[in-house]
């Protein structure tokens, strides 16, 4: 049997570690945000999915850990995501255009056009993470 508080702390290293706030750490593992503070807040334990997907979006999480607190966390092969972001090279931004004084010209769609949809949307988040909405 799990204990859920030695699993909350658990779990609050885990988003510690990758300087997530519950919110981002719910998003992550694509889990509602209540089921974080629920878990954390010992009003419900966790369920074998919720575990699993921990487990599944954070490699450097051992099962044998996460559950019994026995192992190591991070695997002891793993660098820190902090040192990772250190490595990265930033994008060189392009540069905008300024607002141009012409007039944009826009193609009017015929009405009795075939009607078209949205297939997928993708939003990008300052934290690196995104959200794909597909239709």
């Amino acid at each position: 049997m799990v204990n859920t508080e030695d699993f909350s702390n658990r779990l609050t290293k885990i988003m510690e570690f990758y300087e997530l706030s519950a919110a981002a750490f719910a998003d992550r593992i694509d889990v509602g945000r209540s089921s974080i503070s629920h878990i954390i807040s010992g009003r419900n334990k966790p369920s074998l999915e919720f575990v699993m997907k921990v487990v599944k979006s954070f490699p450097e999480v051992e099962l044998y850990w996460l559950l019994n607190g026995k192992g190591s966390f991070p695997k002891s092969n793993t660098t820190t995501p902090k040192a990772e972001r250190e490595k990265i090279v930033p994008t060189p931004t392009a540069q905008v255009p300024t607002k141009s004084n012409e007039a944009m010209n826009f193609q009017e769609v015929p009405k009795n056009s075939e009607k078209r949809t949205i297939q997928k949307i993708v939003i990008f988040y300052d934290d690196g993470t995104f959200d794909a909405f597909e239709n």
